[in-house]
């Protein structure tokens, strides 16, 4: 009986580990494949400023290959007319992406999870919503249209289910194609569109909004399509197309990102359109030999800068972005200083009149007070101290320019748009001042006062309420 009974548990434990074998297979079997947005050939005529084109891409699908058969996709994204801008999470179980059912429909944020392949939608807002990307903590980012008839597009941050929706920004400008770094910074696309059209650049920040600062800028005209994506090793890549609209693999490192772009295609003909870093010096391409080609699939070595095999190449459709289903790094998670019970922001600057390199700038005049103007008016003029400096209480979430002036009042500069979020800290050297000039070691004048409250009208602020004379 003993003999019997030990076979019989020998057997049980043999079937409960088959029953595991399928499991454990369907887990892994996509593990290693290609995540793809095509779209049909023609529809790339991109406008940077309303996202059309480069965002909302008409007839787009989200497909899934294996790269070493890769003739036979699988469409993901079926029921949708057009589908784009996939994120995956870090461990591999949840792709969230935009997609529009219905060609009258809002582009809304959706998620799938990859083992299931049942998809469910996250956000239910009636404005377009784009360019979502997996935060460590759960929660998404994306891009939402905030005023249609200028083409604002603010970030706005949720759980994964749409509740808790915050917005995170607030300049009036159109920002898009948001990645996240190692170091737990968001990444996006940011564009000027009030009170004139700038040229787009990368823009850093929190997930929570805070600490927005420039990254990258382009030389004159260029224009970014897609997403900056980190490798192994470091080094940041990203597509820029110059002012001929031709894509060039670019990257960037950590320690000096504003000046150390590197180009590693200019010596390949043709165009790039997206790319994913897969190792070390390794990356999947989205490339176009010449205008009447479409863009394929193929890999790339970054190091030699060489075009190596194509992969996928579908007929009538362009390639457009490319996500590898891997498990990968889980970015930092970073602590908030955002406290809705605060109804400001404090903003530092220590000489507004050192410029460039911190020399005081004949050309654009020494200044001994400033304006403070939001998007439609004058929120007052305050004078700074005699060192230069000049301490602000802002009333947050609002964007404002600091409009440096002379003794008659005219305008020797303006700043880029700034917003602080609820007990926001942040601080300046000088106005316009070298991206990497360190603060001199003294306290400003300024900060031995209280600070002053903008908009100037506002008589009190305290942290439950804001009193108005």
């Amino acid at each position: 009986m003993n003999t019997i009974t030990s076979r019989n548990k020998w057997l049980f434990f043999l079937l409960f580990l088959s029953s595991l074998l399928p499991v454990a297979c369907r887990e892994n079997i996509d593990s290693g494949k290609i995540i793809l947005t095509q779209a049909p050939v023609g529809e790339l005529a991109a406008n940077p400023v309303t996202g059309d084109g480069w965002r909302y891409v008409p007839g787009s699908q989200i497909v899934m290959i294996n790269p070493d058969r890769p003739s036979k996709p699988e469409l993901l994204t079926e029921g949708f007319i057009s589908a784009c801008s996939p994120d995956i999470s870090w461990d591999a179980s949840i792709m969230i992406f935009a997609g529009q059912q219905k060609e009258n429909d809002p582009w809304q944020i959706w998620k799938m999870d990859l083992k299931s392949r049942e998809i469910t939608r996250v956000t239910q807002i009636a404005e377009n919503c784009t360019d979502p990307v997996y935060l460590p903590t759960g929660r998404i980012i994306f891009s939402k249209t905030s005023d249609i008839i200028t083409g604002d597009h603010s970030l706005f941050s949720c759980n994964l289910d749409g509740t808790d929706c915050k917005q995170l920004t607030f300049h009036p400008h159109a920002n898009f194609a948001t990645g996240i770094l190692l170091d737990g910074r968001i990444v996006s696309v940011t564009r000027q569109i009030l009170p004139v059209v700038q040229d787009p650049v990368m823009m850093v920040l929190r997930p929570d909004g805070t600490k927005a600062e420039l990254f990258y800028r382009g030389k004159p005209g260029s224009m970014f399509p897609g997403k900056m994506r980190e490798s192994d090793d470091g080094r940041i890549f990203f597509i820029e197309c110059d002012s001929t609209d031709k894509g060039n693999i670019i990257s960037l490192n950590y320690s000096r990102p504003l000046f150390s772009g590197r180009d590693y295609s200019s010596n390949i003909p043709g165009s790039f359109r997206s790319l994913c870093p897969v190792a070390k010096g390794k990356l999947l391409v989205s490339h176009s030999s010449s205008i009447l080609e479409s863009y394929a699939l193929y890999e790339y070595n970054a190091d030699t800068k060489e075009l190596g095999r194509q992969i996928y190449a579908p007929d009538g459709k362009d390639i457009i972005d490319i996500v590898v289903l891997k498990e990968n790094t889980r970015p930092k998670k970073l602590p908030s200083e955002v406290d809705m019970g605060v109804k400001t922001g404090l903003l530092l600057c220590q000489d507004i009149n050192f410029t460039g390199l911190g020399i005081q700038s004949e050309r654009m005049g020494v200044s001994n007070k400033i304006e403070i103007v939001s998007r439609d008016s004058s929120m007052g003029v305050v004078r700074v101290e005699k060192d230069g400096s000049f301490y602000l209480k802002v009333i947050a979430d609002v964007p404002f320019q600091v409009i440096k002036l002379d003794d008659q009042g005219k305008t020797l500069s303006r700043s880029a748009w700034i917003w602080l979020r609820p007990n926001e800290r942040r601080g300046c050297v000088g106005c316009h001042e070298y991206p990497e000039l360190a603060p001199e070691n003294r306290v400003p004048l300024s900060v031995k006062n209280d600070p002053v409250s903008i908009p100037v009208h506002i008589s009190n602020i305290t942290e439950k309420e804001v009193e108005l004379e």
